[in-house]
C-alpha cells in the first residue's frame, strides 16, 4: 500500500512541479523575461520567435513527457523523504526540512554549475541562477507540503 501512496502522491507532485514552472516562466513574469533573455529570444525579431517556436512544436512531447520524468524523480525524492521521516515520528517541520537540505545541497550546486560552465550572457547569469533555483524550491516546498499531509 505505501509504495503506491509514494507513486500517486510523486504523480501528483511532478504535477505541481509543471505548473508552477509553466506559471515561473511565463512572459509575464520577471523570471519568464530572464528565462527569454537566457534563451536568446530577447534579440529576435517577433518573425524569427515564431519561426524558432514554430520549428520547436515537433520536439514539445517529446521535452514536456522527459520535463514530467525528471519532475516525478525529484518529487518521488521529495516525497519519500518526507512521508518516511515522518512515519518514524519526525517532526512534518524537520521532514520539510530535509527536503530543502537537499534542495540547498543537491539542486542549488547542479543549478549553479550548469549556469556557469553554460554559454550564459554573464549580464543574467545570476537572474538566471536564482530564479531556477527559487522554482525548484517553490515545487519541491510545495511536494513536501503535500506529502506531510499524507504521511
Amino acid at each position: 500500500m505505501m509504495i503506491i501512496s509514494l507513486l500517486v502522491l510523486s504523480v501528483i507532485g511532478a504535477v505541481i512541479y509543471a505548473v508552477v514552472g509553466t506559471l515561473w516562466y511565463s512572459n509575464s513574469t520577471p523570471m519568464g523575461k530572464v528565462h527569454m533573455q537566457y534563451l536568446g529570444f530577447d534579440k529576435l525579431s517577433e518573425e524569427e520567435k515564431k519561426q524558432k517556436m514554430e520549428s520547436a512544436k515537433p520536439m514539445m512531447a517529446k521535452m514536456y513527457g522527459a520535463q514530467l520524468l525528471l519532475a516525478f524523480l525529484t518529487s518521488f525524492a521529495a516525497v519519500f523523504i518526507v512521508t518516511l521521516s515522518i512515519q518514524n515520528h519526525v517532526p512534518a517541520s524537520m521532514a520539510i526540512g530535509f527536503v530543502a537540505f537537499n534542495w540547498l545541497t543537491f539542486m542549488v550546486p547542479i543549478i549553479g554549475q550548469g549556469i556557469l560552465w553554460s554559454n550564459c550572457d554573464p549580464k543574467i547569469a545570476w537572474k538566471k541562477f536564482w530564479s531556477d533555483s527559487f522554482s525548484n524550491l517553490v515545487s519541491v516546498l510545495l511536494i513536501a507540503l503535500l506529502a506531510s499531509f499524507f504521511a
